[in-house]
């Protein structure tokens, strides 16, 4: 049974629910160009512990969506999913549904004090003003037909491989923590932070941005994810996140990889990325790859990248901008 939450700006406001799902899909055919993230995760938000949805209608007509997850033990919401139908943009709604979420998430959860989200644009300074920026990320966007993906990768691999012969040094190698007490105990050392330097703190994981603490963990084990860090010691100067691919709307149909990556040993990220592509299988049509790094690995993995096996640069240089605002602070 759907829940209405109350009425503002003549729009009514409800707890989204699975049978909202093909509405959703409707209003948001053309967000991300292609690249949407929630027609693979819309069901899964419905059942995820400390989420909450909400969609805004119009004359019982669906024209928005915003969805709040509460992390960081219950002090900070992450925000995402903001979508507008195309009538409605420009008009205020954004902001309405903005502002009934805050209330409502801090009505549920009344220690929620700090707002976070991740974007993939530049607002400008007028929004901008209304956050505190706390880090840029570079992206890389590669693309390609799946039938080339194999390719690519056993191009990269060469690569890689000529240029440890060429340089005749011993390189780091990887681990994959697939112990979990392991895992927490990187996650959890003071240290990582610091030697990773971590975005104002916080793991930002295919963009949803987390503080390394335990309640958090519970979070990241639901994301299926692959962790890999150096091995050179216990204290790891380089870590990536594998997120598995997942279905996109692009063309029909299509697939989207996302890697994170944190530390600036380009020689790592080149193996990382070679390791973590090595794990992408079943996938068909066209295959997105966005690596999200440190500005200064950027033109070095773009220049490893070029030029092999059918995969091309999707977008030039392209930030993932991490933001952060009080929860009495609205509108982004």
């Amino acid at each position: 049974m759907a829940q209405c939450l109350g009425e503002s700006d003549g729009l009514t406001f409800w707890l989204a629910t699975m049978q909202d799902y093909d509405e959703v899909m409707a209003i948001s055919e053309d967000i991300y160009g292609g690249n949407d993230y929630l027609p693979h995760r819309y069901h899964s938000w419905m059942t995820e512990p400390d989420r909450v949805t909400i969609i805004a209608r119009r004359d019982g007509q669906l024209v928005a969506l915003e969805s709040g997850l509460v992390v960081d033990g219950g002090t900070t919401v992450v925000v995402e999913g903001l979508r507008v139908c195309p009538s409605e943009r420009g008009h205020g709604v954004a902001g309405v549904i903005q502002r009934m979420t805050d209330r409502y998430i801090k009505q549920v959860y009344p220690n929620v004090n700090t707002k976070r989200l991740t974007r993939g644009d530049d607002p400008g300074p007028e929004k901008l003003s209304k956050f505190i920026v706390l880090a840029r990320r570079a992206v890389l966007s590669l693309c390609g037909e799946a039938e080339s993906f194999k390719n690519f990768v056993l191009a990269l691999k060469a690569k890689f491989g000529s240029l440890e012969k060429s340089d005749g040094s011993a390189k780091p190698q990887l681990t994959v923590l697939k112990d979990k007490h392991h895992l927490k105990a990187v996650l959890l050392d003071p240290g990582l932070s610091s030697r990773l330097q971590l975005p104002a703190g916080s793991i930002i994981q295919d963009w949803q941005p987390l503080k390394p603490v335990e309640s958090n963990l519970e979070v990241l084990n639901r994301r299926n994810l692959t962790w890999l860090v150096d091995s050179s010691n216990d204290t790891p100067i380089f870590m990536s996140l594998y997120t598995p691919p997942y279905p996109v709307p692009f063309n029909g149909g299509s697939w989207r990889v996302n890697i994170d990556m944190y530390g600036e040993d380009l020689s790592l990220a080149k193996n990382a990325l070679i390791t973590n592509l090595e794990q992408v299988s079943k996938i068909y049509g066209i295959v997105f790859v966005h690596i999200y790094m440190p500005q200064s690995l950027w033109e070095g993995l773009r220049t490893f990248c070029e030029g092999d096996g059918g995969m091309k640069q999707y977008r030039d240089y392209w930030e993932q901008l991490f933001l952060e605002s009080e929860m009495c602070r609205s509108g982004y």
